[in-house]
């Protein structure tokens, strides 16, 4: 084993094993939107390039350089969830572990997610008249191998929609040679499900109305808005609605169903063959708990699945104050990535 697996054992013992909440934290949508709120969107230094995708866009990815002094680093690859950006403050928080270990990360920025180095609120467009998805997985294997061409040999992390990503780009490559070992946060495993939970209760169609905030001003481009029924993306109030009238037109499939049923990494789980630990919580307000066993019966023997009851969205907030947090499940994967990453 490398060194650099050898310090990540130790620390991995070191860390809990089990998710206890922060007082007055046990909510789980205390636990999924805290961290929007109170945690800084600007952690580390980072240095931007832009690349030309094979189709002529422009993919943005911000890196995290090793110390000139570290010994023999491991590089990261970390995956933002939906609307989200290097900057968004869960990504930041494993950026600031790994660099707190010594390590080398690249943020993939998704299409049009990119914000402006000096607002953090303004989206960069991309140049083609698409953006991104559930299931996209053309631009992970383009940057995967770009990695690799530069002699990084790296593991991945996929937080939400970004960990539905790897794990459906982890069960199209059984046998791959470029990610070592992975790891994802809070995915969401049966895209359909997902969109339907959130139309049961009041919080869930608040975080659908945050989340269409953004995605519409990007279907109101004038070389994507003739592509689609423009009136009726306009008036969707639903994923399942923005879904079939925007993400699926756009990106080649018939309708939400269709859409859904070919992104879902729930299909994808019994072919993947790479170590990867898949953290979830049972009160995670953005898919049906049902689920949950579901994907864990379906995953094959390679897939470490660690669910609690408790943890929310891409939250599991622990520690003894809310003003001195601990994220529980960011220190966890950084560490067992460290372990399994020989």
């Amino acid at each position: 084993m490398h060194e650099e697996g050898q310090r990540g054992t130790e620390r991995y013992r070191d860390r809990p094993m089990t998710f206890n909440p922060a007082p007055l934290f046990a909510n789980p949508h205390v636990q999924t939107i805290w961290g929007r709120l109170a945690r800084p969107r600007r952690l580390v230094a980072m240095r931007r390039e832009v690349l030309t995708t094979p189709d002529g866009d422009e993919l943005v990815v911000d890196h995290l350089d090793a110390p000139v002094t570290a010994d023999r680093p491991l590089h990261f690859l970390l995956m933002h969830g939906l609307e989200g950006s290097s900057n968004s403050v869960y990504i930041q928080g494993l950026l600031s572990i790994i660099a707190r270990e010594g390590h080398a990360a690249t943020a993939m920025n998704f299409r049009s997610c990119a914000r402006e180095p000096d607002n953090l609120r303004r989206m960069i467009p991309n140049k083609r008249p698409r953006f991104y998805h559930s299931g996209e997985t053309g631009d992970f294997d383009f940057l995967a191998n770009t990695i690799v061409k530069r002699g990084e040999h790296f593991v991945a992390i996929g937080a939400s929609l970004g960990g539905n990503m790897l794990l459906k780009w982890l069960g199209e490559h059984p046998g791959q040679q470029l990610v070592r070992a992975a790891a994802t946060l809070s995915v969401p495993y049966d895209l359909g499900a997902g969109s339907r939970y959130l139309e049961t209760s009041l919080l869930g169609q608040f975080y659908v109305t945050r989340f269409l905030a953004t995605l519409k001003p990007k279907i109101e481009r004038p070389d994507i808005a003739p592509r689609i029924d423009i009136k009726r993306v306009r008036e969707t109030k639903t994923f399942w609605d923005f879904d079939d009238h925007a993400t699926g037109p756009l990106h080649g499939f018939r309708d939400a169903s269709d859409y859904y049923e070919r992104s879902s990494s729930l299909a994808f789980l019994h072919r993947i063959d790479t170590p990867a630990l898949c953290v979830s919580a049972e009160d995670d307000p953005f898919l049906p708990p049902a689920v949950l066993p579901i994907a864990r019966a379906t995953a094959s023997k390679a897939i470490d699945f660690r669910i609690t009851p408790r943890g929310g969205h891409v939250g599991f907030i622990s520690g003894s104050m809310p003003w001195r947090c601990e994220y529980w499940a960011e220190e966890l994967v950084v560490s067992w990535l460290l372990k399994h990453s020989s």
